[in-house]
């Protein structure tokens, strides 16, 4: 690779990190806010509801404009974007402008995986790998969030939860900006390493069979990220004495377990079938989840581990499943489809949680409804075209385009 590619997939690496801690910073702040603004936690929570449904409802437009103007140009306005409102967050006064500033810090994010999906795409060599490691970030972003947010929060206030991350990711942007105003970074508009051209019939049907699948996968990962530190601080809130930053180092255990097992992932998706890797992690949610609504102690946070490790796993053949059964010029619109509908969830999720803990005060109905989703999932999966009996032709790489 070029200098150019190899600064975009670091970027796009960093970028999906940043991403993660940022969108979930809220998850775990609100536990301090109960408190200190005497609201219970179905009130603060519904406060992400905006946020979570600009993360999805902003992908499409991103990733039509990624694929128009600029991909690098897009990350710069992620970094950015994200960046501001993460700094109004920790500047508001009251549950409306928090409201707003959660909303921009939402838009901001809803760039990331629609145009950070398509640039890595198309800039990477070794698709499987990069993928592999683009999860890595990404799954250390998720674990770490609460983390941050917990260690941050109890040691300065839930201020510098917001403020310290949101520079972070406005110094990223400047960098990225200031690298694409020298030329350093350029966009790419051919792949590195061009894909085989699969039958109009298999784009038809994995059209449909995804975009339930992530319709249902979206809902798990929003529900399970949401709910996470307030299951711990429910049932294990006995063990971690009660503070932030407890319930948030746990949390961010059981994703970095996910972590490494997502590398595992990448180099399955390219060594094996991507529809069979794809479907075992989905079967493997369901019995998981279930376990999840009805234990405590450490069996639950081991069956909440495998949880997030199938989850995170199947990452990478479902983002290489989606690039193979998409033309390259429209990439970044169908990741931003992609993440409508995945990310979309998550205000219904954000939702569902409220509804089961106001109906229930715990989540054991959450997470058998979680685990009926799963089900629908690798029902709908085993639809997929079979991408081992694909014989199409790969074409030569073409250069890059300036």
């Amino acid at each position: 690779m070029d200098a150019s590619s190899r600064l975009s997939v670091g970027f796009a690496w960093v970028g999906h990190s940043l991403m993660h801690i940022v969108a979930a910073l809220y998850l775990t702040v609100v536990l301090a806010l109960e408190t200190e603004w005497n609201l219970s936690y179905d009130e603060l929570i519904r406060l992400w509801t905006l946020g979570a449904f600009l993360i999805g409802v902003g992908a499409p437009l991103a990733g039509w404009l990624g694929d128009r103007w600029s991909s690098a140009g897009m990350m710069a306005v992620f970094f950015l974007m994200t960046g501001a409102g993460s700094i109004a967050c920790g500047l508001s006064d009251g549950p409306t402008m928090l409201l707003w500033s959660l909303a921009l810090l939402g838009l901001g994010a809803s760039i990331y995986h629609p145009v950070g999906m398509a640039w890595i795409t198309s800039n990477a060599e070794n698709r499987g790998k990069a993928m592999g490691w683009l999860g890595l970030f990404g799954t250390f972003g998720v674990a770490t969030a609460a983390l941050v947010a917990g260690g941050l929060t109890q040691a300065f206030g839930w201020r510098a939860a917001f403020l310290v991350p949101g520079a972070v990711c406005v110094a990223f942007g400047v960098a990225l900006a200031a690298l694409m105003a020298l030329g350093v970074v350029k966009d790419r508009h051919a792949d590195v390493k061009p894909q085989p051209k699969p039958s109009r019939g298999d784009v038809v049907r994995a059209f449909f069979v995804l975009s339930l699948t992530m319709v249902c996968a979206g809902l798990i990962f929003n529900a399970m990220q949401v709910v996470l530190p307030k299951l711990f601080e429910a049932r294990l809130g006995h063990w971690l004495g009660g503070g932030t930053l407890g319930v948030g180092g746990l949390v961010t255990l059981v994703y970095l377990v996910a972590a490494l097992p997502q590398m595992v992932g990448g180099v399955l998706a390219d060594r094996h079938s991507l529809k069979w890797v794809y479907t075992l992690c989905l079967l493997v949610q369901i019995p998981m989840m279930a376990a999840v609504a009805v234990l405590a102690d450490l069996p639950l946070v081991a069956a909440a581990a495998l949880t997030v490790i199938a989850s995170q796993t199947q990452i990478p053949a479902e983002n290489m499943l989606l690039a193979r059964y998409t033309p390259d010029k429209h990439r970044g619109l169908a990741f931003g489809a992609k993440y409508i509908l995945s990310f979309g969830a998550g205000p219904l999720a954000v939702q569902l949680v409220a509804y089961v803990y106001e109906w229930t005060g715990e989540f054991t109905m959450l997470y058998l409804t979680l685990s009926l989703l799963a089900a629908l999932a690798f029902a709908a999966a085993l639809l997929l075209p079979d991408d081992r009996k694909e014989k199409a032709a790969v074409p030569a790489p073409l250069p890059a385009a300036e």
